[in-house]
């Protein structure tokens, strides 16, 4: 492939068609939009749509990029991360979700000023905003570096673009359109990934042929039961440490329980969970079966060990670009494959900053606010959080090529201890706030530690599990030395293994999958320790919808197709009665 690929009117043509059905999306629903259906969409959506766009929102172009490229080096076994999301989706159904739509809150932080007090709420406030603006950045700066230098598209006219386009549908049609968008990219991103998997198994020679070659590569490794953390990929390590990681993300992150709390219905709420399992199903086995594909296409010549490619994030688009060497448009369809989730993660975290600040922020200090405040202040925050994501995408330069890897770090170093709050909140009603706050700052403080230290000494590819990959077949490229490139295999670390410190093949060789637990773990012992010393909160004093065993034991009245007005209502009583900007004092929050 030559250096770069120059874009055809054509690539342009079908590149751009993405933005402008998202854009279109985003107007016919400003048009539709009534009051108050900017950010919960009145509990009025459907399982389906809601269930696609879970699916989507943390389908970026990190998994597009990331995933095909894991399993190009490690194998099939990364689709056992399937089964750390089913886990996930199954605890959200039976624990999170009964507790967040039967209080009939919007925020999930209305929930930790609920359980313990209003300092808490904003801890997770800030932790919330500081994750989801950093997470957004890399979502958007990463691919546009991968993309520059596979196809020389402009830098920074494709993060100005996703960042204006995102911004301004989120901005007009708010839930709705963001939900809407988020189904189309998802079809989308699935059709591309089918397109690549035939093609490729067509170039290859058909699926007799790949399944030998990923066969005798070595590529069919389900059983690897090693119990290594510092391997990155095993049973363990994806099952374990992805269950974590996925429920810190769908089961107490605002951006999901906003979607699924917006449905009619718990049983619809439920429905949707399941609906987008099916589709992670669906998603991350389609990128599989595209890695494998490309393993058996480059089975003789690894464009890494060839040093035709700098990263292994640059294979995926390497790959496209061979298989449909010379057909005008591929380049364009790519594109729309990889950005479908970049727009779906980018819309949907803009959408729910923009909620938690005029909900946990703006609404408790501002008091009655009138209909054209309540139209125009969401806007301003929707585009302020768009151009808070841009900046930080500009300021990425710096930041790995390993983009699955990076965005899992921000979510698992950030989500871990927010996930522990929950825990101490939902199942110990003997936990209380400087319990919470301590044990959180050292499950983040400790998670950081892990992933900075890993960041400045990264494990070496044959540490972490790395498979062998031939260079055999690379014998026209000239002046090519095969035994150099053999001790460059896999170049995909530039750091030197001269002078490394014993703890960076021990804590700071571990799977990034175990980041965000790690942060769990931590929060939730040191959390409990915390409590019981400086005197837990007796429990008759918590609330009993606000623990999970309670709804599990007794019948809570369930919002099901709540009337906007009631839904008001209920929201003026908290915002009076809880407001951030009145002095603390102790109140019962039992409803």
């Amino acid at each position: 492939m030559a250096e770069g690929s120059r874009m055809s009117l054509w690539d342009y043509a079908i590149f751009v068609s993405l933005f402008v059905s998202s854009t279109a999306i985003g107007l016919y629903h400003a048009c539709r939009r009534g009051r108050g259906d900017l950010f919960s969409s009145e509990r009025n959506l459907g399982p389906v749509s809601v269930g696609l766009s879970l699916t989507s929102t943390f389908m970026s172009a990190a998994q597009v990029l990331g995933v095909p490229s894991e399993t190009y080096m490690f194998g099939a076994k990364f689709l056992q991360m399937c089964l750390g999301q089913s886990f996930n989706v199954i605890i959200t159904v039976f624990i999170f979700l009964p507790v967040f739509y039967r209080l009939r809150i919007k925020t999930t932080n209305k929930y930790l000023e609920m359980r313990f007090n209003k300092t808490v709420k904003m801890y997770g406030f800030i932790l919330y905003i500081f994750a989801t603006v950093f997470y957004t950045g890399i979502i958007i700066y990463a691919p546009a570096v991968i993309l520059n230098q596979a196809t020389k598209l402009n830098i920074w006219m494709l993060v100005l673009t996703t960042g204006i386009v995102c911004t301004l549908y989120t901005t007009m049609g708010g839930m709705r359109a963001v939900v809407w968008t988020d189904v189309l990219q998802t079809l989308l991103m699935m059709s591309g990934f089918w397109v690549f998997t035939v093609r490729g198994i067509f170039r290859v020679g058909g699926v007799q042929k790949v399944w030998q070659a990923v066969y005798n590569g070595g590529r069919i490794n389900f059983g690897d039961f090693n119990p290594d953390p510092t391997q990155r990929y095993t049973f363990w390590t994806l099952f374990l440490g992805g269950s974590l990681v996925w429920l810190a993300m769908y089961g107490v992150n605002q951006a999901q329980v906003q979607r699924y709390i917006s449905c009619s219905s718990e049983k619809s709420a439920r429905w949707a969970l399941f609906i987008n399992l099916a589709g992670l199903w669906t998603v991350v086995g389609s990128a599989v079966c595209c890695g494998l594909v490309m393993f058996a296409f480059y089975k003789e010549c690894d464009p890494i060990r060839a040093r035709i490619l700098s990263t292994t994030d640059q294979l995926m688009p390497h790959f496209v670009l061979d298989i449909f060497e010379g057909v005008p448009g591929i380049i364009g369809l790519f594109l729309v494959c990889a950005y479908s989730g970049t727009l779906s993660t980018v819309s949907t975290g803009i959408n729910s900053m923009a909620l938690v600040t005029l909900e946990d922020i703006v609404k408790p200090c501002w008091g009655q606010m009138s209909e054209k405040q309540l139209k125009h202040i969401p806007r301003a925050l929707s585009f302020l959080f768009g151009f808070l994501c841009i900046t930080v995408a500009m300021l990425c330069s710096l930041l790995d090529n390993e983009v699955l890897r990076a965005s899992f770090t921000v979510m698992g170093v950030t989500g871990g201890p927010l996930l522990g709050i929950f825990i101490l909140g939902m199942f110990f009603p003997v936990a209380n706030s400087w319990g919470v706050l301590t044990g959180s700052a050292v499950g983040f403080c400790l998670s950081l530690w892990i992933s900075v230290g890993a960041s400045f000494y990264p494990p070496s590819p044959a540490m972490i599990g790395a498979l062998q990959t031939e260079i055999s077949g690379c014998s026209f490229l000239p002046d090519f030395n095969h035994s150099d490139a053999f001790v460059q295999q896999n170049e995909y670390s530039n750091h030197s293994d001269i002078n490394r410190p014993r703890i960076s093949e021990t804590l700071y060789g571990i799977s990034y999958l175990y980041y965000g637990p790690v942060g769990t773990i931590a929060t939730t012992i040191v959390g409990l320790i915390v409590s019981y010393v400086t005197g837990s909160k007796e429990q008759d004093k918590v609330s009993a919808d606000l623990l999970w065993i309670s709804t599990r034991q007794r019948k809570i009245a369930q919002p099901i197709a709540l009337n906007p007005a009631v839904m008001d209502e209920v929201d003026e009583h908290l915002f009076h009665s809880h407001s951030f900007c009145q002095e603390s004092k102790e109140e019962d929050y039992a409803y």
